[in-house]
């Protein structure tokens, strides 16, 4: 008996049954109408690949999954249980065989991922952003948009010291993954992490010799280097059995699913059941209250969170532990920012447009501040938003808990 064929993340989009349930979920669609731009469309092209009816170098197949961001808003509101991401991914991996992934992508992986270069550039970052000049050159142009991206990493660093005898008794320990452009852009994040985790009763530690999680060369179809970055984070956390708490979703997504990218190896596996992104952490442990803060906030879903991760209560729990603060439902939250890792670098016309209606919404929403869980959505949304004529700050959720910790005097 002839055996089957591996099919690979091909076979998780057999279950598709042409509803067209997910074509108003999906961001591009909705800007270019374009069936071939939306899951159903795209799922009939990935088919083709699989079959060999499209070959991996056709102009067509290469511009519409191109332009598909992979935020993977289909899969909740498919009725039938379709593996889009899956499909995706097996779809890319073999185009990247039979072609270079482009050039731009390529560099910016170099620049923002490759240890001593990434460390070079994000000093470089850091040193513009502390200027003030992006903050006076943010809007609409695509330099202007650019600097609005580095604008929105500043952090409030509101939290000078801790006091330590403050703190309880460390009831558990977690390990940090800290990344690449989180540690180079948003170390302040981290900070506020392990202080937030530490009023939580968790000590936090950060292990040496981790490196990029590898989603992007995932997303970029270059799946054997993502693999050779998962093992090496795999080496570096060990074998034990503390969490491992992640504050950026795109980095969490894909570390949670390092049982898929390394299937035969029993590690990965139990690498990614300790994964745990810091919202989930917190939540579990309560999380302990915070100080009066009254303003109008606006929590935007990053879809790896939402949509691949499934973790949407956690983060509302933590701003519900904040006395004061009033949460402002805005329409289409759930819907992608337009950021979706080099996305925004690669189809930047496209990006901008998904963007749009987001940015419309919130400034209608008259908000003090808007929080988002991941790096890429931290600069998108905020550099869209600096671009209005009423700019509103973007932070990360542990960011606004940190800085009610301080105000309760938590960490004295």
């Amino acid at each position: 008996m002839t055996a089957l064929p591996d099919r690979g993340g091909f076979a998780a989009l057999d279950a598709c049954v042409h509803c067209g349930f997910c074509l108003q979920a999906c961001p591009t669609f909705l800007v270019t109408g374009d069936e071939a731009d939306g899951p159903r469309g795209r799922i009939e092209l990935m088919r083709s690949l699989e079959q060999h009816l499209i070959a991996p170098d056709d102009p067509d197949l290469q511009l519409h999954l191109d332009r598909c961001l992979g935020c993977r808003g289909c899969e909740p509101v498919c009725p039938s249980g379709v593996g889009y991401g899956r499909g995706l991914e097996a779809a890319r991996e073999r185009m990247a065989e039979t072609r270079s992934v482009p050039v731009i992508a390529r560099l910016a992986l170099w620049l923002l991922t490759t240890p001593g270069v990434s460390r070079v550039v994000y000093a470089f970052a850091r040193l513009l952003r502390a200027t003030g000049i992006p903050r006076r050159l943010a809007g609409t142009s695509r330099i202007g948009f650019s600097m609005g991206m580095l604008d929105a990493t500043r952090g409030d660093r509101l939290v000078t010291g801790v006091d330590d005898s403050r703190l309880p008794t460390p009831a558990g320990r977690a390990l940090l993954f800290s990344g690449c452009i989180m540690d180079g852009l948003f170390s302040h994040v981290h900070a506020a992490t392990i202080r937030t985790l530490g009023v939580n009763g968790f000590r936090t530690g950060t292990p040496a010799g981790q490196v990029c999680c590898g989603a992007l060369h995932a997303h970029a179809g270059m799946t054997g280097a993502a693999r050779d970055l998962a093992r090496r984070n795999v080496e570096a956390f060990g074998a034990g059995d503390e969490p491992i708490v992640v504050n950026s979703a795109g980095c969490g997504a894909l570390l949670k699913d390092y049982g898929h990218l390394l299937p035969d190896d029993p590690a990965a596996s139990r690498f990614a059941a300790r994964v745990r992104d810091v919202s989930e952490l917190l939540a579990s442990a309560g999380p302990v209250p915070g100080g009066r803060i009254e303003e109008r906030v606006a929590y935007d879903p990053p879809c790896h969170l939402v949509h691949a991760q499934r973790v949407a209560d956690a983060p509302l729990k933590i701003l519900k532990s904040i006395p004061g603060l009033r949460l402002i439902p805005v329409a289409d939250a759930e819907k992608c920012c337009g950021s979706a890792g080099l996305y925004t670098v690669v189809e930047p016309g496209l990006s901008r447009s998904v963007l749009a209606g987001k940015i419309t919404n919130l400034e209608e929403a008259g908000l003090d501040l808007v929080l988002t869980g991941n790096p890429g959505c931290v600069m998108q949304i905020g550099a869209g938003l600096a671009a209005t004529e009423r700019p509103v700050p973007v932070r990360h959720p542990v960011e606004l808990l940190d800085r009610a910790y301080a105000l309760a005097g938590r960490y004295g």
